[in-house]
């Protein structure tokens, strides 16, 4: 079967969740027995996502290759239980970036280059790649909302789509706000329908409409809604907020998009075969009981900067049947004084990733709470290296130990730049960027690491030898690993040839474990990530005991 192409835009406002959208639909199409692939278009001109602010951007998901990309990736990850890469993520940097080094190295011919044909021409050739292992079905979302400038070019390409693929291969799907008036008690269709004209006149007519809202839509107002936007009425959509974002799978399959999909693409007639997701939500909605978790970090106003950190625990919640309650610590405001205060209703303590020296002392502060009152603690990346800093300095007596990250002239620095390693991916050398460019400086994608025997890392991986996500810069500092290892740090787990420290914990303690990689890039909703698994069935015996 040729490979059929949704695309995926967005109408009224952003954050609508059309990756949310296009991650549940694929999830359907799964269901049905089809192979699938997704891919994100972004029209913002940064060449990727990874030098953002968090608070601009939320947060930076990084794939098997490395690639650092957009968050709605983690969603397609998640949803879908495939590997994304480089080619599942542009933006409108990097097209830009690939034409004008084609016109400098002369592949134009001295001809003019133009946003047509050559930007549009490069977008649909990143489209046509993302479907290179023959998938059944290509789901293509489009960033931001119709009507903004950035945006034209890639409409502009996927209008074009159309005609070179064939229009039973490609179909458009809007998704779009029905805003609940309370103080009128109504539904309101005008911005959908004025969100629908703008599409129409870059000359693309969807298909399908989703229409957001709170509640669901009557039948009379997808009818009116089809009538005003030239759609068929059984192609719109209700699709309403719901208490679990892995309900919404369900959600669109109660509504029947699948089915409509599958009719216009004339896709093979299969049921979805949906019992795993009925699964997980019957343990969402039915929990044993209860884990208190709290997130130690700088970002607690924006749970976007922790998306995938979020989703990896109410994972670990779902492998032990108990919720998980969030709460977001601000580290900025944790001292000697009202540590145990914040902290003492937690049943469990992580302190996650992230970069520069803003609210460190609070995390190592809470850290050398968790350790001294035997709470389960759980480090990452950022969070493992002020472990070490909280041991060497609390434990190892070394007063002044730091990173060189927080300060360069330490006299004892645990956590220090490494310049280069050996990448056991690529059989060579890696050294490390120093130049001025902020890209490519850090230890991206995954990376592999053996595991010590009778450590909670191997009892929960449950294997000697493992492969994880990087995204740091600095590195535990190998010369300290002796006198940390004999005042009682466990070096758990390490790359294969020893140089690079990637998991420590303490014996004796219910569970304080910290990892340089970011486990959470690769937890499942049915997959739930093992260390997760572990921390969150240690918060529960610990909430137990109290």
């Amino acid at each position: 079967m040729k490979t059929k192409y949704i695309f995926i835009t967005g109408g009224v406002l952003s954050s609508l969740g059309k990756g949310l959208a296009g991650a549940s639909i694929g999830a359907l199409l799964q269901a049905r027995g089809l192979k699938v692939t997704i891919q994100k278009l972004d029209p913002y001109i940064n060449v990727d996502p990874g030098t953002m602010n968090p608070f601009q951007h939320g947060e930076v998901y990084v794939t098997e290759d490395g690639a650092e990309t957009d968050l709605d990736l983690g969603h397609y990850e998640r949803y879908l239980n495939i590997h994304m890469g480089q080619e599942n993520n542009y933006t409108s940097g990097r097209i830009y970036e690939n034409v004008i080094n084609k016109e400098r190295r002369g592949d134009y011919l001295g001809g003019t280059v133009q946003v047509i044909p050559h930007i549009t021409d490069e977008i649909k050739h990143a489209v046509l790649n993302v479907a290179k292992n023959d998938e059944d079905v290509a789901l293509i979302e489009i960033g931001g909302t119709v009507g903004d400038i950035e945006g034209l070019p890639f409409l502009e390409a996927i209008r074009q789509l159309k005609n070179d693929l064939g229009r039973e291969n490609v179909l458009f799907l809007h998704l779009t706000l029905v805003p609940y008036m309370r103080a009128a008690g109504e539904l309101k269709t005008k911005p959908t329908q004025h969100s629908v004209k703008e599409l129409r006149a870059i000359g693309i007519q969807p298909d399908i409409i989703l229409c957001r809202s709170e509640v669901p839509l009557p039948d009379d107002l997808k009818a009116k809604i089809a009538l005003f936007c030239d759609v068929d009425r059984d192609a719109v959509f209700s699709a309403i907020d719901v208490k679990s974002i892995y309900e919404v799978p369900l959600e669109f399959y109660r509504e029947g998009v699948d089915q409509k999909i599958a009719i216009l693409l004339k896709l093979p007639a299969k049921n979805a075969e949906l019992d795993p997701w009925k699964e997980l939500n019957r343990r969402i909605q039915n929990p044993k009981g209860k884990v208190r978790v709290g997130i130690v970090g700088k970002y607690v106003d924006l749970k976007e900067a922790y998306k995938s950190l979020h989703e990896a625990l109410i994972h670990g919640g779902v492998a032990n049947e108990v919720s998980v309650e969030l709460e977001y610590v601000n580290s900025e405001e944790i001292t000697a004084k009202n540590v145990e205060k914040r902290l003492k209703t937690l049943d469990a303590i992580l302190v996650p990733g992230g970069f520069g020296s803003r609210g460190i002392e609070g995390k190592i502060l809470a850290i050398k709470y968790a350790r001294e009152n035997k709470v389960p603690f759980f480090g990452i990346c950022l969070g493992m290296q002020c472990a070490v800093i909280e041991f060497s300095r609390h434990v190892l007596g070394l007063e002044k130990a730091n990173s060189q990250e927080f300060d360069e002239f330490t006299p004892d620095p645990v956590i220090y730049l490494m310049t280069e390693w050996y990448d056991f991916r690529k059989k060579k050398v890696e050294k490390r960027n120093e130049e001025s460019n902020k890209g490519g400086t850090m230890r991206l994608g995954s990376y592999p690491c053996k595991l010590v025997k009778e450590t909670k890392a191997l009892a929960a991986y449950g294997e000697p030898r493992i492969e994880e996500r990087h995204r740091h810069r600095y590195e535990f500092n190998k010369k300290y690993a002796d006198a940390l290892q004999k005042a009682g740090l466990v070096l758990s787990g390490t790359s294969p040839d020893e140089e690079l420290v990637e998991i420590v914990e303490l014996p004796g303690h219910p569970w304080f474990l910290g990892c340089q990689f970011h486990p959470e890039f690769k937890s499942r909703p049915m997959q739930p990530h093992p260390l997760f698994r572990e921390f969150i069935a240690a918060g529960f015996a610990y909430a137990q005991g109290k």
